[in-house]
């Protein structure tokens, strides 16, 4: 008797051991998938402030690489219009990729529907510091020593546009990635505005 009560209780405790180890393998996974679900959405979290932001600053930085492409371009462009053209443009590209991505992970229209120029064609005229296309033609058409004031002056009211722009999604803005690039688009843009008034004023 005492050695079947024996093998009954030993039963009972595997089964009991067992039972404990199936909950606490299904807890464990259940918490991961609402870790994985909540990291999802974490990723994801956006609204339309940074919406907006992502539509609108990606024509202005393409435009930003064109006005910089159009001088660099140019033999007898000053060396210091050269070395700041050539920052914005190292800048600003891998930040229209960053852009990009979000938009294809928010699954909202890109900016191919906003193109870089200032035309109809491309819109980007309600957008502040966006060259028309008579300016970007100007641009263009300078000789070096024209050109080099030119980009000055046009590049200091697109920047000026785009911390505009930054403001507003560091204020209203919701994704952490995009409020993060608002605010190093201020701070980096308004050191170069500094930078090319003092140029200015040099040339």
């Amino acid at each position: 008797m005492a050695a079947a009560a024996a093998a009954a209780l030993a039963a009972g405790l595997t089964a009991c051991s067992d039972d404990d180890a199936a909950t606490t393998t299904e807890t464990t996974a259940q918490h991961e998938g609402h870790g994985q679900d909540h990291e999802q959405q974490d990723a994801a979290a956006h609204n339309d402030a940074d919406v907006t932001f992502a539509q609108g600053m990606l024509p202005h930085h393409r435009q930003a690489i064109e006005m910089s492409d159009i001088v660099l371009a140019k033999p007898d462009l000053d060396p210091r219009v050269r070395a700041l053209a050539e920052q914005i443009r190292a800048a600003q590209a891998p930040e229209i990729e960053q852009l990009d991505a979000w938009l294809t992970e928010w699954g909202v229209a890109g900016g191919d529907e906003h193109g870089a120029h200032g035309g109809d064609q491309h819109g980007g005229h309600d957008m502040a510091g966006m060259l028309s296309d008579d300016d970007l033609r100007d641009l263009d058409a300078a000789d070096g020593a024209t050109a080099s004031r030119l980009f000055l002056t046009q590049m200091i009211e697109h920047h000026e546009g785009a911390v505009e722009m930054a403001q507003t999604e560091i204020e209203n803005g919701e994704h952490e990635g995009a409020v993060a690039m608002a605010r190093e688009i201020v701070a980096t843009q308004q050191q170069e505005i500094d930078e090319m008034r003092s140029l200015e004023g040099e040339l």
